[in-house]
């Protein structure tokens, strides 16, 4: 017999599993080369705009090595750009370049094309209470 809070764990898998094959084939819509991780540094500055690459190691949770790594490659890529820190002369950010926004403008606005053609039959009150639902399970799971 199963139990509500074991369907969540195994719908919460799902969610895991689908999440990153999706951040995979994001990351490679961008640039075949590109990485997960990349993809997440570059949706990150896209989001909240330039930031100290410790602020990546932190907000998305990966380790130094990888985000340096991946801030290296994007950089060769010409996505994003080391930028002199205006609070501190001595200190780079990370930010997003024009043709990273535009590569990136392009993942989304399919991204946004999947939802809506994948949500079609649900109404605009059913994905409000999922998001909703959503929200509160985020937040229960925060420290």
């Amino acid at each position: 017999m199963s139990s509500p809070l074991l369907e969540l764990e195994a719908q919460m898998a799902v969610i895991g599993r689908r999440m990153r094959r999706v951040l995979a084939e994001r990351a490679a819509a961008v640039d075949p080369t590109l990485g997960a991780i990349g993809y997440g540094v570059l949706e990150h500055l896209s989001r909240s705009g330039e930031c100290r690459q410790t602020e990546l190691v932190h907000t998305l949770g990966s380790e130094k090595g990888a985000i340096s790594r991946a801030v290296q490659q994007l950089v060769d890529l010409g996505l994003v750009a080391r930028v002199t820190d205006p609070d501190d002369g001595r200190a780079q950010q990370i930010a997003i370049t024009a043709e990273g926004a535009s590569r990136l403008d392009g993942v989304v606005a399919a991204r946004r094309a999947s939802y809506a053609h994948r949500l079609a039959d649900w109404s605009p009150e059913e994905i409000a209470a999922f998001v909703a639902t959503l929200t509160r399970y985020n937040a229960s799971l925060e420290d």
